[in-house]
Parts: structure tokens; C-alpha cells; sequence
């Protein structure tokens, strides 16, 4: 059940440093996840509103690109230090329609924040080289220079930490940004476009553009765009990469995920427990880096599960605007009766139920779209909850008898982003880490989401493209290498002579 508000307001576009109102005559609704209630509209921009913020923002490129290094070091600086000093409005918006509790949002503002504070000293790694006489009297240089503008599609998991995972890097480079969020949770987007004004970004620069599928589309394909970022779900992943380099663009496209923490018999199995329930219950297991499957190897997993599952229900679940809540609701009633399905389907399938989310009496609004921590036990390999990315707070119990089927459980499942493990052992830890097939590994670390100075992604289906995010690898994906070749006015190497330059 969904209520509406009286006057429901609509969130439009930021193009050029205002907002705008979208003709287009087509809105989406805007929930609070944990009141059913809808809160605001968001505008679904038309293609030729597309067009025109892509537009605006390939003019603005002209003279940003010109603008130099303390310019826009300057700018990030202070773009930090107002993120910094109204974190916590940011974080309520991002509750408000998102759904997770207050600290959580909190918590990825901050994330969120590093990037920039990367970002703030990316004048060192847009540095080239250079060469001196490589040949007589000739010089060779190199230098890192913009790629234009630059769209990021981003998810409604993280509706401000993941878009900062690019676009501080981006502006840093030289580049103007298209921002697109999730028309789910629209209104984080302005509040940092607001920020950035504030900080003296000149118009265009950071631009937000609100919309479905039309607008993503007119993202793909228009000559102006030059690079793609993207995160999501796998199938939406290889549409954006497949669409975006076809049309000649740099395309990251981050995917899905089905992160597996194996537990060794040697390993603590009250910390174990614990990252499991943090980890696959925190957000209401709406993470691209959620535990959903704990390998439990050899005797313990009897006493592993029952670990497990007394935290679990502790668990309060209800408004995350309750500071005594310590699970929000998921993000849209669609979602949360899919997540259910999938619950519906596990039972159906033979495994074993221990804890039954589907019944939660949540603290709070009955209307909110709620699930509670659920956890599988006897889960196999066939099984739907196995296989697919379910993306909400289920977690299941796989059994095995040893390291070797534990790794190759892992190194079997089509999606690579991240693989943990729970061990006492350094020996074993140091022989998974090299063997597991991941983007992203964590010993004894439950969510091993690395700092902004290393970069973020996955392997196999997770990631499609060659550059993962933030770190050296976010300078080097929006920027392009330029090697120069110099020689001046040496006329001892005049005349005519149509042999191939060589080096003497």
C-alpha cells in the first residue's frame, strides 16, 4: 500500500548552474521507503532535453578544459569543505528517499567525501614526462589531457558516494560532467549540484540530468559524450558497454554481484558471525559488496548458522530516520515483493529456512516497504537465491568439507567483485588472495571496499571495461596520453631524405 502527498513536488534537471523544468510531460514518483508515502516527482527528461544538457556541458568543456590546476584544485577544495560541513543534510536526504538508517547514510557521504579529498591533489597524477634528447637535438614528452564530457549512470544503492567515485576525478581532469541518478532517489544529486555552485564551479561543468531509459539512451549515443561510467545491475551493465563503446565512447560499466565469505575451521566464529550479519544485512543488503553467501567449511557450520542467526534477530527493522533502528526498509514496494519471490522460491527449492524475514513487524510505518534479515541454510549451487543477485537482506549457508571446494565454489560463479575470508591461518589467507578470482578481496574484512587512492571493481560479469574506479585508474579513464615530439630550428637536419625517421 502507497499513499501520495497533497502537493507533491517535482525534482527537475540542473543544467548551467539553475534549475530547470522538464516539458517533457512524463514524472515518476518519489517514495519514503519506510511510510509508503510518495514525497515528490522526478521529472523523466525527453530526448531533446538530453540533448540539450549534453549541450550545455560540451560548451562548458571549452574553457574548463583551459582552466589551470590551481584553479581546479582550488575549486575541490572547497567543494570538500562545504561537503564536509553539511554532511549531515546530505546524509538525511539520502535517508529520506533511500531508505537505510541515518549512520549508514552518514557513512557513505564520508566514503564519498575521500574521493574528493583524492581528487583535491590529482594535480600529481595528471603529470607527464619527459625526455631530453632522445635523438639529437629532439625532445620527448608526454602530458594527460581531458576527454569531454563525461556521463555517470548511477544506482539508487548509493545515491551519493557512487557518483563520487567519478565525477570529483573527472572535474580534477579537466572534464564536464553529466550527471544521471536513479530516478528512484533524485534529490541527493541537486544538493551536491548546489554544493559545487557554492564552490565556484562555472556553469555547466556539473550538470544533472533526470530521467529513465530515454535520457540513459541519449547518453549512449550522442557525438558529444565522451565517456560512460557506469554501476548497476549485470544485464543493464553490458547494455551500457555494448551501446556506449559501439557509439565510440570509454565505457566503465560496473555489474552485479554475488560476494561469498568462505569461514575456515580455525577462523573466530563470533567475529565471523558478526561480518556476516554486518555485511549481509546492512542496507538491507542493497550493496554491490553485500555478503549474500557464507561458505562455512568443514564441522562449523552448525555453529556457524546458529551464530548467525541469534544476531540476526537483534536485528530492529524500521524507519532509518530512528536512530534505534539498525535496518532500514527496502527502497521501492516492486523491490521489496521481489526480494520476497526470491525467499518464496528458496523454500520451494529445499533449502532450509532459519529465519523467515517475511512476517517482520517492522518500528514504524506498517505502510513502509519492509523484509526482514532472512537466512538460508542447505543452500545448493541450482538453487535460485544461489544463483542470482538478489539484492536485499537474505543471506544463505553453503556447506563444504575443504579450502580447495570453498575456492572452487567461489572461482565457479559468473559474478567477481568481491570474495572474503575468515581465517586465523596467514598461510591460507596468503594462498587465497592469490588464487580467488575477485576484483576486490577481504581477509578477515567483511566489506573490502577500498580507500580512494586504490581503485574499486570487479572481475568477469561485474565489470565490463578495462578501468575500474577511483584510485590512478579513475585519472587515467578520464583522461587521454598525448606524446609530443620536439626539435627547434637545428639546421644541420634540413634537406630532403623520405627514409624513416631514426634516432641517432
Amino acid at each position: 500500500m502507497t499513499t501520495e502527498t497533497a502537493e507533491a513536488t517535482t525534482v527537475g534537471n540542473w543544467v548551467a548552474n539553475n534549475l530547470t523544468t522538464s516539458t517533457s510531460g512524463r514524472t515518476g514518483k518519489v517514495f519514503n521507503p519506510a511510510t509508503g508515502e510518495v514525497t515528490s516527482l522526478v521529472a523523466l527528461s525527453s530526448e531533446d532535453e538530453a540533448r540539450a544538457v549534453v549541450d550545455t556541458a560540451h560548451e562548458a568543456f571549452k574553457t574548463w578544459r583551459t582552466a589551470s590546476l590551481a584553479t581546479r584544485t582550488r575549486v575541490l577544495f572547497k567543494f570538500r569543505e562545504l561537503l564536509d560541513e553539511r554532511k549531515g543534510e546530505l546524509a538525511e536526504i539520502v535517508t529520506a528517499e533511500h531508505g537505510k538508517v541515518l549512520s549508514d547514510a552518514l557513512a557513505e557521504v564520508v566514503r564519498g567525501l575521500e574521493v574528493v579529498e583524492f581528487a583535491c591533489g590529482a594535480a600529481h597524477l595528471l603529470k607527464g614526462g619527459h625526455s631530453e634528447n632522445v635523438s639529437t637535438s629532439v625532445d620527448v614528452y608526454s602530458v594527460r589531457q581531458p576527454i569531454g564530457v563525461s556521463a555517470i549512470i548511477s544506482p539508487f544503492n548509493f545515491p551519493t558516494m557512487v557518483p563520487m567515485w567519478f565525477f570529483p576525478l573527472a572535474i580534477a581532469a579537466g572534464n564536464t560532467v553529466v550527471l544521471k541518478p536513479s530516478e528512484k532517489n533524485p534529490s541527493a544529486s541537486l544538493f551536491l549540484a548546489k554544493l559545487w555552485e557554492e564552490a565556484g564551479l562555472p556553469a555547466g561543468v556539473f550538470n544533472v540530468l533526470q530521467g529513465d531509459k530515454t535520457a540513459v539512451d541519449v547518453l549512449l549515443t550522442h557525438p558529444k559524450v565522451n565517456a560512460v561510467s557506469f554501476v548497476g545491475s549485470t544485464p543493464i551493465a553490458q547494455y551500457v558497454y555494448s551501446t556506449g563503446t559501439a557509439h565510440g565512447k570509454r565505457v566503465q560499466a560496473l555489474g552485479g554481484a554475488k560476494n561469498h565469505m568462505v569461514v575456515l575451521p580455525d577462523a573466530d566464529l563470533d567475529l565471523a558471525a558478526d561480518a556476516a550479519v554486518n555485511a549481509g544485512y546492512g542496507a538491507a543488503g542493497e550493496r554491490c559488496m553485500a555478503i549474500s553467501v557464507v561458505v562455512a567449511v568443514g564441522s562449523i557450520a552448525d555453529e556457524l548458522t546458529a551464530k548467525i542467526s541469534e544476531r540476526a534477530q537483534g536485528i530492529v527493522t524500521g524507519d532509518g530516520s530512528d536512530k534505534t533502528v539498525d535496518m532500514g526498509p527496502l527502497v521501492t514496494a516492486e523491490h521489496r515483493d521481489k526480494v520476497r519471490s526470491y525467499v518464496d522460491a528458496g523454500v520451494a527449492e529445499g533449502a532450509d529456512l532459519v529465519l523467515d524475514g517475511r512476517g517482520i513487524e517492522p518500528r514504524g510505518n506498517e505502510n513502509g516497504f519492509f523484509l526482514g534479515p532472512t537466512l538460508f541454510d542447505q543452500v545448493k549451487t541450482e538453487h535460485s537465491i544461489y544463483r542470482n543477485e538478489i539484492f536485499g537482506p537474505v543471506l544463505s549457508v553453503v556447506r563444504v568439507e575443504s579450502y580447495d571446494e570453498a575456492l572452487e565454489l567461489v572461482n565457479d560463479n559468473e559474478f567477481a567483485n568481491g570474495a572474503v575470508i575468515y581465517t586465523n591461518d596467514g598461510g591460507a589467507a596468503r594462498q587465497f588472495q592469490t588464487d580467488v578470482d575477485a576484483g576486490m578481496v577481504g581477509i578477515n574484512v567483511p566489506i573490502p571496499v577500498p580507500v580512494a587512492y586504490y581503485s574499486f571493481g570487479g572481475w568477469k560479469q561485474s565489470l565490463f571495461g578495462d578501468s575500474h574506479a577511483h584510485g590512478a585508474d579513475g585519472i587515467h579513464f578520464f583522461t587521454r596520453g598525448k606524446v609530443i615530439t620536439s626539435r627547434w630550428l637545428d639546421p644541420s637536419h634540413g634537406g630532403i631524405n623520405l627514409g624513416f625517421p631514426g634516432n641517432d
